[in-house]
């Protein structure tokens, strides 16, 4: 079964090696254009643990994921082009920079699962390379709303889950 817990600075190491190799599995399914440039970089994700948004996930005391959870609303997510979200009014988290080993599976759904006993609203942004990711959301239960554009033009695709 897998722990989810806040990460600390003291796991930095284990969560930049799970970083790698999330950014494998991406060039490794085709996905040349996200997570490029060194992005996340250790700045990054020390911001996201020290505003206590950054989570590990592990195996057996085995560090084997991460991800970002933050409560919204979120900059780029407030113009959405080529669709609409479901729900503009209501409260939402989002989740960003979500990465895994490649050996482990069903890990997006402890994520998930773990995130909606904080909230009922989720949005989520991929890269459109992303296909790996795009079909987990849809498997579980989220919606294909439209495009967003992150802070420096680049595009994403973009998703939302609300529990009833």
């Amino acid at each position: 079964m897998y722990n989810i817990r806040h990460s600390r600075a003291e796991d930095i190491e284990a969560i930049m090696q799970i970083i790698d190799a999330g950014r494998s599995i991406m060039r490794q399914s085709g996905n040349n254009n996200q997570w490029t440039c060194g992005y996340p970089d250790r700045k990054t994700i020390m911001d996201d643990i020290n505003s206590g948004n950054h989570y590990l996930v592990s195996l057996n005391n085995k560090p084997v994921a991460v991800f970002t959870f933050l409560k919204g609303p979120d900059i780029t997510y407030k113009r959405i082009f080529d669709g609409n979200w479901l729900d503009n009014d209501k409260d939402y988290c989002v989740i960003h920079r979500a990465g895994k080993l490649s050996q482990y599976k069903g890990v997006l759904e402890e994520i998930l699962q773990y995130c909606f006993q904080f909230t009922d609203n989720i949005k989520v942004d991929t890269h459109r390379d992303n296909h790996i990711m795009q079909h987990l959301l849809e498997k579980n239960g989220f919606t294909y709303c439209g495009i967003i554009y992150l802070l420096n033009g680049n595009e994403r695709l973009a998703y939302q889950k609300i529990i009833k």
